[in-house]
């Protein structure tokens, strides 16, 4: 994958790092020269000094062939509008916002933003949702996780029920136009509506048609 790191402090640099070391093709973006000291001598990228959301600075790292970009300073506006330049000017699609404030954890979901809270977060957790690239991680335990998204044209007109899949996808929240509601079963479902739903990971493969890119 090509993936671009905003961000090269100790988290940034981390994730960096890692996937480096997995063989993807990383450029490292920071406004700080000293930070790019950070990596380690097995990182084996691209360094550019600059703004994460300067567009002649992104394009310089290659953000049209992109497949992901993740911002991790410790600036919120920065990385927020990291991620608003790269998801809406250059179509990247495949955004993750370091959330350093949990109280501006509203902003980021009604931007539709991919997060990661900095109360909790680690480079393997980022690492993680690159990968998989599927929707709001919210919390995980073992081999099930919480994730919010917005739902596709593949569940429109469906009921609950028919979406579902026994102990390993199951929606409890459903979104639509400002009010939230717990569904039943016969409950149908629309394209747009935002989800909350617990999922094994066996299960995301064939449930990620159910979710808009």
């Amino acid at each position: 994958m090509n993936i671009i790191v905003v961000g090269c402090g100790r988290v940034g640099s981390q994730l960096a790092t890692m996937l480096s070391v997995e063989g993807h093709n990383v450029v490292v973006i920071d406004r700080d020269e000293a930070a790019f000291r950070r990596l380690g001598g097995t990182f084996n990228g691209v360094t550019i000094l600059g703004l994460g959301f300067d567009e002649e600075v992104l394009e310089q790292a290659g953000v049209r062939e992109a497949d992901a970009l993740a911002a991790t300073t410790d600036l919120d506006n920065t990385n927020l509008m990291t991620a608003e330049v790269a998801r809406k000017i250059f179509g990247v699609k495949h955004v993750v916002a370091r959330l350093y404030n949990p109280v501006r954890e509203r902003t980021y979901q009604q931007l539709d933003l991919d997060y990661v809270c900095g109360t909790t977060l680690v480079a393997e957790s980022l690492v993680e949702k690159i990968k998989a690239g599927h929707g709001h991680h919210i919390i995980a335990s073992d081999d099930v996780e919480v994730v919010q998204f917005k739902a596709s044209s593949a569940v429109e007109g469906k009921k609950v029920k028919d979406v579902e899949m026994d102990r390993r996808f199951r929606i409890f929240l459903v979104t639509r136009t400002r009010s939230s509601y717990v569904p039943d079963a016969e409950m149908v479902l629309h394209e747009g509506d935002i989800l909350l739903a617990s999922v094994k990971d066996e299960a995301f493969t064939k449930i990620e048609r159910f979710m808009e890119e």
